[in-house]
């Protein structure tokens, strides 16, 4: 039965979807101003991972990850740069579906955009006003009434007397509450705007997604995730925001991904340690990258190292050697204590570092019998190949795979291959030192070879 950590209630809990075989799941997505980092990369990574698990316990997924397409940041860079906010979106939305795709993320089911939502958002700030727990500001704004919604703070374990009293925010006069946040923003000189019932304006951020989500999946849907730094207060206000609205339960699980630090320190660009998925992309293979991010519980914190991705391409090289010309049937009886012990170590709030291993047992068990029992190594290679699956992972060629990427050597393929086949020849003409020479200056090109009979593989370290 699969567990799942619950950050509204603290603990892990047996999941129950709401509708029995199917799962709703929604997760916030990017604010598209600029590139996607390395916290951006292991939102989209995890997230992916959960739909293809659930997939693999045979649920009915529809997952929804939304865009915001406008907020405060995307008008200050479209201004900055000289260019429309139109040109600035499509850009970044364009270069984040790249990157998604890079690192083996499927496509979400839906992918609203605040921008395209805009009816929807006014409908339930309109909601929210004739309700009682939204109000009209004399300069435009529309704001949320904190102290009216009885469960402010549950997600967070924030309390609200301990939140006013310690706000630092600048006092707000237009706010009856300080702790009070904004609905609707009224328009600003050279600023898009929209038409609603308190003139032209656009939404808070907030709001967005508690539109979105609701209109994508209904009133109360199975899951909400997103990155820990969302817990609190853009997570806690969508909780306000749609049970004040519907009147129902929002979401039954929410789910937050642990936070990515650079060589143990925080990332951050005044520290000079952030990364772009792309510069990443640039010295590491995306498998490899993926890897990496599903090498270490989605909770726990993610420390980013040369060293770490290093390690992630060489067990990723340990997997591909194991599947390399071993042609595959289907796992049987021989691989199922593999994916039962896959499924387990998954089950337990999506383990995939215990799941991970798992893959090494396979790997070591078929690397013992591949030259002694054929049917037994193609029954491993297709267990561990369809295990791969569930996580992103191990569905290259394993040829293609060990032979791009990985090292700095500039070396083409047909250049090593001449070299071998150098090699070959001085080792039929039994020149041994020759043959030893050859092996050493490809072995200080970052390429290992490997003979086989009279055969020699080699791969890119």
């Amino acid at each position: 039965m699969l567990k799942i950590y619950n950050s509204y209630t603290n603990q892990k809990e047996e999941f129950k979807s709401i509708e029995p075989g199917k799962v709703r799941m929604y997760v916030c997505g990017m604010t598209v101003y600029d590139l996607c980092h390395l916290g951006h990369a292991r939102v989209l990574v995890v997230f992916d991972m959960v739909t293809r698990y659930l997939k693999h316990l045979g649920y009915d997924v529809t997952y929804v990850r939304n865009i915001t397409d406008i907020d405060d940041k995307i008008i200050r860079r479209a201004n900055e740069n000289g260019e429309t906010i139109d040109d600035l979106t499509t850009r970044f939305i364009q270069a984040m579906h790249d990157d998604a795709e890079a690192l083996g993320v499927l496509p979400p089911d839906e992918e609203p955009r605040a921008t395209s939502s805009m009816s929807d958002i006014i409908d339930m700030i309109e909601t929210l006003e004739n309700k009682g727990f939204a109000y009209a500001a004399s300069n435009g704004d529309v704001y949320y009434s904190v102290s009216k919604f009885e469960g402010y703070g549950q997600l967070s374990g924030k309390k609200i007397d301990e939140l006013r009293s310690g706000e630092r925010v600048a006092v707000d006069e237009n706010k009856q509450d300080p702790l009070d946040f904004v609905l609707w923003k009224a328009a600003k000189p050279d600023e898009p705007s929209w038409d609603s019932p308190w003139g032209k304006g656009r939404p808070g951020w907030h709001i967005e997604c508690s539109a979105m989500s609701t209109c994508c999946l209904g009133n109360h849907f199975d899951i909400h995730g997103g990155g820990q730094d969302l817990q609190f207060p853009h997570h806690e206000n969508e909780i306000a925001q749609s049970e004040a609205s519907t009147g129902e339960k929002f979401v039954n699980l929410w789910m937050h991904n642990g936070f990515v630090r650079i060589d143990d320190e925080k990332m951050s660009k005044s520290l000079g340690n952030f990364f772009t998925v792309r510069e990443i992309l640039e010295r590491y293979r995306a498998e490899d990258v993926r890897y990496f991010i599903l090498a270490s519980h989605y909770r726990s914190p993610l420390n980013y190292s040369d060293k770490m991705l290093d390690s992630a391409g060489a067990a990723l090289s340990r997997l591909y050697t194991a599947l390399r010309d071993v042609p595959l049937t289907e796992p049987g009886e021989i691989g199922a204590p593999y994916i039962q012990r896959f499924n387990e170590a998954m089950n337990e709030d999506f383990n995939t570092a215990e799941a991970v291993a798992v893959f090494f047992d396979i790997a070591g068990q078929l690397n013992k019998v591949r030259d002694t029992d054929a049917s037994k190594a193609s029954a491993l290679a297709a267990t561990l190949k369809q295990l791969g699956a569930v996580l992103g992972i191990l569905q290259d060629d394993p040829s293609h795979y060990l032979q791009s990427g990985g090292s700095s050597s500039t070396m083409d393929d047909t250049q090593i291959e001449a070299l071998i086949q150098q090699r070959i020849v001085a080792k039929q003409n039994k020149n041994w030192a020759d043959a030893d020479s050859i092996r050493d200056q490809l072995k200080a090109m970052g390429i290992a070879l490997e003979d086989k009979g009279a055969e020699t593989i080699w791969r890119r370290e």
